[in-house]
């Protein structure tokens, strides 16, 4: 039989209970074993004789077997096998007297105890390694690694030419010598399961490396090769551990297994790439891999697989990235609509912002589409720049649609760009607010602007602006003045539609019907705009918000539903890392916000202890105190109800500290009885097996309850806001916390982007220790927006000292994003930080890491680049452009717009 990397491993393993313990982990073909990496590779073990033994520290010997016998468990079931061995010979060439020890294994399995009783018997030679201890006063080893050797001389330069067969056994190693210096060699450690040892999984993709090379027998077949390391009990009622040793690839027939391995795995990397990088052959990084000779060839072969995933991955977003620009767009290139619009705000814009702007407009006017991310800091001006885009579009005689993630998100997007278009008619009549009093990002300032430009018969359009749902398209209602008709009329052509999956459907029909008439207008929606029955047929700009909220599938949904591409602008608040905004959005032209608004005041951050009573009470007191001014407070908690099974709308992570003052015996004893009252409904909450289980999330009707009752807020209503919430029920709760009438919102994190109320002033997070760092810092945001001084404080019942609270200080040490984002990819990994769809975990790359491999990234861009400029098909390299196409089949999450 031909085996190749697609060759199934069903089909060359008859052990039918591994192939399934590897599938569970992933491994289906002999390229996926191979491309199951170790994570690390264990030291060599040393040769010791057995006077030598160190209780506890592992070693490696050769004996005989002097005598050997099993005997039945009757009380525990199954078998226990005793061997003594003797290592005379051995100590002798250490000058060491000999000695003796047992060997003890355990097995509910007659055919494995039988099995090892054949490889045990007396007399037979072999080499052992294993962690030795004490019992009744004799050196013991329990089950220890062990290879069988041939007796009598082997090969005259005592190499191992393959598993040696002799009457009915197959012995392991040809000479002692090639024996010991296979056991000790370091051994590949790989994540393991309870169904399949680290030594099983090893011994697996050996075999299947000898079998491609085309020097390997079959693989095991029955479960007498099932050789255990440890007692723990698999399903079928044997004992995990580790395996029999594969053969020793230091000496495969004089490198066969190397020259056969080049033949079957070709090299990927060009030849000129490989060698000015010093880089191994794929081949040779394989087995250097899995079977390594010393920790130096191991991290030399892990190296350069490293390598070839960044320059595999960084190829196929150069190419797709290429491809794009073959796809027909609708070039916009009327700017006329979008400077009137930046000469009606009432504040200038940043320096980024003009420059951003200004970016976008050359890419929306070529005939191939835009394709940019734009990443900034919360209360950067991201809306501006979105609107300015979409205004180009609308001016040019098409259409454009902004998707935000959340009902809310949506509703205060709408409201914002129908004031900023009621602002266009009062600068065009005259009626120009002062631009120094307000905020530049600020959509509340935004939306007062566009009232105070109509005058006290402007009912219309003051209805349109605050209640957007009801008044979707809104602009002025100034309708009896010829300079507010000719103004009107300027931006009548460009209406402010909202599609929301929430909306009645009379209103959803009226969108739906504006949207698919093809006339110039600027649509709002939610998920909504992913449905079949959304249709724009002069799409012309898509613009994302909060990208990493959406799946990929549902990002092409919009991008093909027309003939011609849109433009693509998608946006994020959430940090990311220059480097993985590299390797994840290499495709797109990267866009970064970094200047702020002025006269935004930091915000203090406090880490608290949830079990210090006092610090707690000092918390609450202080945020009536914000209260009593007239401010506001958010308080989030991850989960909606104690009898919810998931954690809320969202994940979770944070902390703080403030100062002391009493009052708060009342919280302690009521956290107390609530902790006890729902610990058994909520969900464990468990790192991993034999991980001490978490104490259960908070909820938003739990916390509701505990902090009415508290003597600080007495007086104060509440309001609560979830993902389960209905659409009126959200905006009626989010008008009555803007006007103060409930000032303090018990929330889950759908309050996480989109919800703008400059007074609020402080913002606690119970269970902060639980969220991602990034996710924390949005929360944060959505606090100081008014330019007041402002809190967050972090509710945590993490350990001192311990990884979730070394996150918190991190969140209490800076705000700023950038730092912010690098420590949660640290702690985290990218999988977490940017979602599933941008995942490593998703992405086919395994060894590849964004934080510290970004020289490797930013290298293999530039050569990939090189590559591609001067043979853009890759019609020179079949290997390479193979496994790009490969990459990019498997990866459509991986590339963010192909």
């Amino acid at each position: 039989m031909s085996i190749t990397l697609n060759t199934t491993m069903s089909s060359i393993m008859t052990n039918k209970r591994r192939v399934g313990a590897l599938k569970s982990l992933g491994v289906v073909t002999v390229g996926d074993a191979l491309t199951y990496y170790p994570f690390r590779v264990a030291d060599p073990v040393p040769l010791r004789a057995l006077r030598e033994a160190r209780i506890g520290e592992r070693m490696a010997f050769s004996a005989s077997v002097r005598g050997m016998r099993v005997v039945p468990m009757n009380v525990r079931r199954g078998y226990r096998l005793e061997a003594v061995v003797d290592d005379g010979d051995f100590a002798v060439s250490r000058h060491i007297a000999g000695a003796a020890a047992r060997l003890v294994f355990f097995s509910y399995k007659k055919q494995y105890v039988d099995w090892l009783s054949m490889r045990l018997r007396s007399g037979a030679i072999v080499v052992i390694a294993g962690e030795p201890s004490e019992f009744n006063g004799q050196l013991q080893f329990t089950h220890p690694e062990i290879m069988t050797v041939a007796p009598g001389s082997g090969p005259a330069d005592g190499e191992y030419s393959g598993v040696v067969q002799m009457s009915a056994l197959k012995y392991d190693a040809d000479t002692v010598e090639a024996g010991l210096r296979r056991i000790s060699r370091p051994r590949p450690v790989y994540h393991a399961s309870s169904r399949i040892s680290s030594e099983h999984i090893h011994e697996s993709i050996v075999q299947c490396i000898e079998l491609l090379a085309g020097t390997g027998q079959d693989l095991p077949g029955d479960a007498a090769t099932e050789a255990p390391q440890t007692m723990k009990p698999m399903e079928d009622g044997g004992i995990s551990g580790a395996g029999t040793a594969p053969a020793d690839a230091e000496s495969r027939s004089g490198n066969a297994v190397a020259v056969g391995l080049a033949r079957a795995i070709p090299d990927v990397l060009p030849e000129s790439v490989r060698e000015s990088n010093h880089l191994l052959h794929r081949a040779e990084a394989f087995l250097a891999i899995h079977d390594p000779l010393n920790t130096a060839d191991f991290k030399r072969a892990i190296g350069t697989m490293r390598y070839e995933e960044a320059f595999v991955s960084q190829t196929a977003l150069l190419q797709s990235r290429s491809n794009v620009r073959k796809d027909a767009a609708l070039p916009c290139a009327g700017v006329a609509l979008r400077d009137r619009f930046i000469e009606s705000l009432p504040f200038p814009l940043t320096g980024g912002q003009r420059e951003i702007i200004d970016d976008i407009g050359v890419d929306m006017a070529r005939e191939y589409p835009m394709q940019r991310l734009l990443q900034g800091e919360v209360g950067s001006g991201k809306t501006v720049v979105a609107v300015a885009a979409m205004l180009q579009a609308a001016g040019s005689g098409h259409q454009a649609v902004l998707v935000a993630p959340t009902q809310v998100l949506a509703e205060q997007h709408h409201a914002t760009i129908s004031a900023m278009l009621c602002a266009i008619d009062s600068v065009e009549t005259g009626d120009d607010p002062s631009r120094d009093a307000l905020s530049p990002n600020d959509p509340a300032d935004l939306i007062k602007a566009a009232e105070s430009a109509a005058d006290d018969g402007d009912a219309k359009g003051r209805a349109a602006v605050k209640h957007p749902v009801k008044h979707s398209g809104a602009r002025s209602g100034k309708q009896d003045g010829a300079a507010h008709a000719q103004s009107d009329a300027n931006t009548r052509h460009v209406p402010v539609i909202l599609l929301t999956g929430g909306m009645k459907l009379a209103a959803r029909r009226r969108a739906l019907a504006l949207a698919a008439s093809g006339d110039p207008c600027i649509i709002v929606a939610t998920h909504a705009a992913f449905s079949k029955t959304f249709q724009a047929p002069n799409l012309a700009l898509v613009v994302i918000d909060e990208q990493h909220r959406f799946g990929v599938e549902q990002r092409e949904s919009l991008r093909t539903k027309n003939d011609v591409v849109p433009h693509l602008l998608v946006m994020t608040a959430t940090p990311i890392p220059r480097t993985a905004a590299m390797t994840w959005f290499g495709d797109l032209d990267i866009s970064w916000l970094t200047e702020l608004p002025g006269g935004r005041k930091p915000i203090r951050t406090f880490i608290v202890p949830e079990d210090d009573g006092r610090m707690m009470g000092s918390m609450f007191a202080h945020i009536r105190g914000r209260i009593d001014a007239g401010e506001r407070a958010y308080v989030v908690c991850p989960r909606i109800d104690a009898d919810d099974e998931s954690d809320g709308d969202d994940d979770t992570s944070g902390a703080s500290q403030i100062g002391v003052y009493d009052d708060s015996d009342t919280y302690r004893r009521e956290s107390a009885t609530a902790a006890a009252n729902t610990t058994t409904s909520a969900p464990s909450q468990e790192d991993g097996d034999g991980a001490p289980s978490r104490p259960p999330l908070h909820s938003v009707a739990e916390i509701e309850r505990r902090l009415s009752s508290l003597p600080q807020f007495r007086g104060i209503r509440f309001a609560t806001l979830t993902g389960r919430d209905d659409d009126a029920t959200k905006q009626q709760v989010m008008a009555d916390f803007a006007d103060g009438a409930t000032p303090v919102l018990v929330a889950t994190t759908v309050i996480e982007v989109g919800v703008d109320v400059p007074q609020a002033s402080c913002i606690v997070i119970f269970d902060a220790d639980r969220y991602g760092l990034s996710q924390l810092h949005q929360l944060r945001g959505r606090v100081g927006r008014g330019g007041t001084d402002s809190w967050a404080f972090l509710i945590s019942r993490a350990e001192d000292g311990g990884p979730a609270q070394q996150r918190l200080q991190v969140i209490q040490g800076t705000l700023d994003g950038a730092q912010i984002a690098q420590a949660d990819l640290e702690f985290r990994g990218a999988g977490d930080v940017l979602g599933d769809a941008q995942s490593g975990g998703k992405s086919g790359l395994k060894l590849l890491r964004v934080v510290k491999d970004a020289k490797i990234i930013a290298d293999a861009r530039e050569r990939a680049g090189r590559l591609l400029a001067d043979d853009p098909d890759l019609s020179g390299e079949v290997e390479l452009a193979g496994a790009v196409l490969d990459f990019t089949r498997g990866n459509e999450t991986f590339l963010t717009s192909s």
